[in-house]
């Protein structure tokens, strides 16, 4: 019986998730409400509020499954050297291609650009470390390089989403890591 729930309960997030996913296309989130949501998943409200708070709650545990999904993916990794930071990126867009929907939609200019902000910050958690060590960069230095890289290749990467994904993930990753900003710092 216990087994029977839990995959009703499995059941019914996945269709509320898939709903606020399908909204988010065309709608702010702010604009979607939970009246939406249910009847796009045929599911009553009460069902909603047993397991979210608000449309933002949901969205928000969407968001943390993937970032703990990609941290625990990143993680299987050291990228201390340069061509094991090229295959880290790769493997980032790998899964990102893997989640291509859920990231677009994510990504796109409907969104509040919370999961934007917190993929910068997984990014800087792999990224910058061994980033910084390749490239010598000045500590002074290294938190602005960091956040103008990361953020460029978020870009990149909204841009390949946009784009139905036309570049492999290896040429993606090839573009992303051949940036390079130098290292020099002028007082």
């Amino acid at each position: 019986m216990n087994e029977k729930l839990d995959r009703r309960k499995k059941y019914t997030r996945m269709v509320l998730k898939e709903s606020l996913m399908s909204l988010l296309k065309t709608k702010q989130l702010s604009a979607i409400t939970v009246k939406e949501i249910c009847e796009h998943a045929d599911i009553n409200r009460s069902t909603f509020y047993a397991h979210y708070t608000d449309p933002f709650d949901l969205l928000e545990q969407i968001e943390e499954e993937i970032i703990a999904d990609v941290n625990a993916y990143l993680s299987q990794y050291n990228f201390s050297q340069e061509e094991e930071s090229l295959q880290m990126t790769e493997r980032l867009l790998a899964y990102i291609a893997s989640k291509y929907d859920i990231c677009q939609t994510l990504l796109n200019e409907n969104s509040d650009h919370s999961f934007e902000r917190r993929v910068m910050e997984v990014a800087r958690t792999f990224l910058v470390k061994s980033w910084t060590e390749n490239n010598k960069m000045d500590p002074d230095i290294s938190e602005y390089a960091s956040t103008f890289l990361i953020g460029g290749s978020i870009n990149i990467i909204k841009q390949w989403l946009a784009n139905d994904m036309d570049q492999s993930p290896e040429q993606i990753a090839r573009l992303i890591n051949s940036v390079e900003i130098c290292s020099k710092h002028n007082d």
